[in-house]
């Protein structure tokens, strides 16, 4: 048995899928499905019941499931220890994002990384609010970017910057010649929204309630790609954050003249060996905003 096997059965074990637990560990499908048929014949009992289209644990992988985190956990904080020892400013670095900051940040936040800090590797993950909260916290990330406030035991966070919402709107609608608009044109606006699972859609239902506007019904979209591109065939209108509000043909894109926001920032496990470290990472990272 190895901390890989190990790995791979939590992978699986997560994602319910052999394909999408391959992508995750970076191997092929069947060298994740070969190595976990190994670990089973030296337990001498499946961990896993495969069936059509996924898996399940059996009730010996319930019972290891936690064990097998712990493992991972604590090799994983070996591992810091001595690369924090050595030079925390250097060496592999688990960064992740959520899907509404990571694609417009990381153009913007890597080349300052790669000039003040050459000697550090950011491997680069997004993930949705809920699954890097965990990811943190089970070591599978180092330092996260998301949406604040967050309170969870263990986790530590600072605040990089507030970033304004703005109204994007079809290029013909009457509005999409201001400068600006105030936050009460959205009294009685339906918006298009994100599915569940985005922090960003729970934002900006918190400003439509706010200020009277609503969630046009049926239509929820995967991304804030999917958003722009339904508003500039003139599906709808919706709310932007700032980063990702670049106006092209077909899209007005305005802002509040009492604007919104959220608030972005980092997130590590209080007790991360390069805790300090990614303080001043924060506070370096706070001068680069994507916007």
């Amino acid at each position: 048995m190895n901390l890989r096997d190990l790995e791979y059965f939590v992978a699986v074990a997560e994602l319910g899928h052999f394909g999408k637990a391959s992508e995750r560990c970076f191997c092929s499908q069947p060298t994740l499905s070969g190595q976990l048929k190994k670990l089973e014949e030296e337990l001498g009992a499946a961990l896993l019941e495969r069936f059509p289209g996924g898996v399940r644990l059996t009730q010996l992988g319930e019972q290891c499931l936690p064990v097998a985190r712990e493992a991972l956990s604590a090799a994983r904080r070996i591992e810091e220890f001595g690369q924090a020892f050595r030079d925390p400013r250097s060496g592999n670095l688990l960064l992740a994002a959520i899907p509404t900051i990571g694609p417009y940040l990381w153009p913007v936040v890597l080349p300052w990384l790669q000039e003040d800090y050459p000697a550090l590797q950011p491997l680069l993950r997004e993930e949705q609010t809920h699954r890097l909260l965990e990811s943190l916290r089970d070591g599978r990330v180092d330092l996260g970017v998301l949406a604040l406030p967050i309170e969870v035991a263990g986790l530590e966070t600072m605040p990089l910057w507030d970033e304004p919402f703005l109204l994007a709107l079809p290029s013909d609608h009457p509005l999409a010649s201001q400068p600006q608009v105030p936050t009460s044109v959205l009294e009685g606006m339906e918006l298009l929204l994100l599915e569940e699972g985005h922090c960003l859609r729970e934002q900006a239902l918190d400003v439509c309630k706010l200020h009277g506007g609503r969630e046009r019904d049926g239509f929820r979209a995967t991304s804030l790609e999917t958003l722009r591109q339904m508003v500039r065939t003139g599906t709808g209108c919706t709310l932007l954050p700032a980063s990702s509000a670049r106006p092209e043909e077909g899209l007005a894109v305005l802002p509040f003249s009492d604007p919104p926001s959220r608030q972005v920032g980092l997130c590590w496990r209080r007790v991360h060996p390069r805790a300090e470290f990614f303080r001043t990472l924060g506070e370096g990272m706070a001068q680069h905003p994507p916007f």
